[in-house]
């Protein structure tokens, strides 16, 4: 499918993109374009890559119409992660939020239509469901963007929904264990959960989701759950401080105590595509949805929170084992 193919990653230079790019590199692309406005990842990104990766650097921002538009133009296929993702910082700065997350996604797909791209992933978030912050409002607009975008042109569009990526810069494995090594944890609450993937998990989503999507559906990962509390006493466990200060600070601004991937009202629209997918169509079903999607059995759960099915302490260190985060 990508082979000999051109690929833009909007805001590519961070975890998710590099590990985008190391899994698209396998199916051997024409061109990768990374479309970015910090010069300093991409150059950092470059140096991390080699130059051996047929990878072009394209400055700019999505809120810009004209560079995106040109950055797009030969394009086959769009990974759309750029966005303002942390949930204070778009809670006090709302105007850039909203630039970026929805007034960026609706650029994208006007340049992706106007240069005949073939299709779009839209990476979206849990936060977007039954959404109480601004982040989460704005991504829900986008992902209702990206499903409208399918109605009058040839560019298919299709949404991921991801949870919690382990490992990612800003992440909360990281903050704890520099929290460790300070001498105390602070946590939020105590009864707080959250979805959990690694970025190997994440991306092969992506790549998933543009390799069987029709256009119109939100793919959803089955992720695992944890209290964020276990999870500390696993990391602090791990590094000999089992001992460590926990201080409860309360919910910061936007928080939710538990975050849900499928609302009560989405699950009547959710199939179970297989073990690990869900997929998640359209108020309106297109005849090729259904002709594709319905004999599917249908999600028998009447909404997906992060309070369900919680991870042991051991199943907790296993999952950070796996994504490289104990060491």
């Amino acid at each position: 499918m990508f082979q000999n193919r051109t690929i833009l990653i909007t805001g590519g230079t961070g975890s998710w993109g590099k590990e985008l790019i190391v899994q698209l590199m396998k199916y051997k692309p024409k061109e990768i374009r990374i479309y970015a406005r910090n010069e300093l990842s991409q150059v950092s990104l470059r140096w991390d890559l080699g130059q051996s990766v047929p990878i072009q650097f394209v400055i700019g921002d999505v809120r810009d119409m004209q560079p995106l538009e040109k950055a797009c133009q030969g394009v086959d296929y769009v990974f759309h992660l750029a966005a303002l993702k942390h949930v204070p910082i778009c809670e006090s700065q709302q105007e850039e939020a909203l630039k970026t997350n929805v007034y960026g996604t609706y650029n994208l797909i006007l340049a992706s239509v106007r240069q005949g791209v073939k299709k779009v992933i839209n990476v979206s978030t849990d936060k977007a469901v039954d959404p109480v912050n601004f982040y989460g409002m704005t991504k829900a607009l986008g992902e209702k963007m990206v499903i409208r975008a399918n109605d009058t042109n040839s560019t298919r569009f299709v949404n991921v929904r991801g949870g919690n990526v382990l490992g990612t810069s800003g992440s909360v494995v990281p903050l704890f264990k520099k929290q460790i090594e300070e001498g105390e944890l602070r946590v939020t609450s105590k009864k707080m959960t959250r979805f959990f993937l690694s970025i190997s998990d994440a991306v092969e989503l992506l790549i998933k989701a543009a390799t069987i999507s029709i256009g119109g559906e939100t793919f959803v990962m089955r992720m695992k759950t944890c209290r964020i509390m276990d999870m500390a006493k696993v990391i602090s466990q791990h590094m000999g401080r089992p001992g460590t200060k926990i201080r409860e600070i309360g919910i910061r601004p936007g928080e939710k105590l538990h975050e849900i991937l499928i609302s009560s009202y989405e699950a009547e629209r959710t199939y179970k595509y297989d073990d690990r997918y869900y997929v998640l169509l359209p108020y309106e079903p297109t005849l090729e949805q259904k002709k594709v999607y319905g004999s599917l059995q249908k999600v028998d759960l009447p909404s997906y929170y992060s309070y369900t099915s919680l991870m042991t302490h051991n199943e907790i260190k296993e999952m950070l084992e796996d994504g490289g985060l104990l060491s």
